[in-house]
């Protein structure tokens, strides 16, 4: 449309009345809740099941009782924003990092052994180290690692994380050092829990408000029956304030590496022993909250 004024033509402006759709997401992710439908790689169910291990990307399979990368990036998803930051209090050979660095987040890892830290740092860049990466030669459960953390944090102008990962030793099933603080060391399984109950609390201290933690583990047989580490560590994290929102069962056989390959004589003892092979660990997902921990505290006062 336009009208004449003095003999000059004015263009009067046509009103744009094209609507943007709007983003809806969640205060813990991305995801664009009114696309959900298009997340069907986000896995929302309770039973996980990748058929190898995925080995791309940075990733390799050479130590022991490593993740599958497949878990982080099912855990970023639905729990991260992008340059959130993972906290991971079992680093190990560095999965939370490598997968925080390809998917847009950035990770402080805490790992005990020193020669273990040192060589994961190789599969990072300088500037990564720097920007993006953060190893910590600690021990998880100590103040001095909570301390360190904190202060990466404050670096990184974080106040907290946004992801707690726990990935602790199954008890003494693998020997993974020979220090006392290493909970593979514990004397006993009822130690182990009392050290890992402490790292968690760290964790806790450490992590955000209303943001989750993962807590991935199998359980073990011993002495002729099964002790179930998954689920005394869940009562672990509940005591110190978190509450429970799910438990994912994972199929072990992307990850699992001797075994495999000694697969007819676990079959053997199995008919042998009475019992059965695990070819599962649990993946337990737990949220921070802190009234909730109010609420606890408050009727624990009550009942003392």
């Amino acid at each position: 449309m336009a009208r004449r004024t003095n003999t000059k033509i004015v263009e009067k402006p046509i009103a744009d009345l094209s609507v943007v759709p709007k983003i809806k997401t969640t205060a813990y992710n991305d995801i664009n809740l009114n696309a959900w439908k298009e997340y069907d790689y986000v896995k929302t169910d309770t039973l996980w099941e990748f058929p190898s291990r995925l080995k791309e990307g940075g990733h390799s399979n050479e130590y022991h009782g490593n993740f599958i990368p497949q878990i982080a990036q099912q855990l970023y998803w639905r729990y991260t924003k992008e340059n959130d930051v993972v906290l991971d209090l079992f680093f190990g050979s560095g999965t939370s990092g490598i997968e925080a660095i390809n998917m847009g987040r950035r990770c402080i890892g805490v790992e005990l052994k020193d020669e273990l830290a040192e060589k994961v740092s190789e599969k990072f860049t300088a500037k990564q180290l720097v920007t993006d990466v953060n190893i910590i030669c600690a021990d998880s459960a100590s103040e001095l690692a909570k301390k360190k953390v904190q202060a990466r944090l404050d670096v990184m102008r974080k106040e907290k994380a946004q992801l707690l990962i726990l990935h602790p030793p199954y008890d003494d099933i693998i020997k993974f050092s020979d220090r006392k603080e290493d909970l593979s060391n514990c004397e006993s399984t009822e130690a182990f829990y009392d050290g890992f109950e402490k790292v968690a609390k760290n964790g806790y201290d450490l992590l955000e408000d209303k943001r989750f933690a993962a807590l991935i583990i199998g359980d073990k047989y011993h002495d002729g029956e099964i002790v179930s580490l998954g689920f005394e560590c869940q009562e672990r994290m509940k005591k110190i304030g978190f509450r429970h929102k799910a438990t994912i069962v994972k199929d072990m056989q992307g990850n699992e590496r001797a075994k495999g390959k000694l697969a007819p004589l676990w079959r053997y003892r199995a008919l042998m022993g009475g019992f059965n092979n695990f070819k599962h660990e649990y993946i337990m997902i737990f949220q921070k909250d802190e009234k909730h921990l109010r609420k606890i505290e408050k009727l624990n006062k009550l009942v003392s």
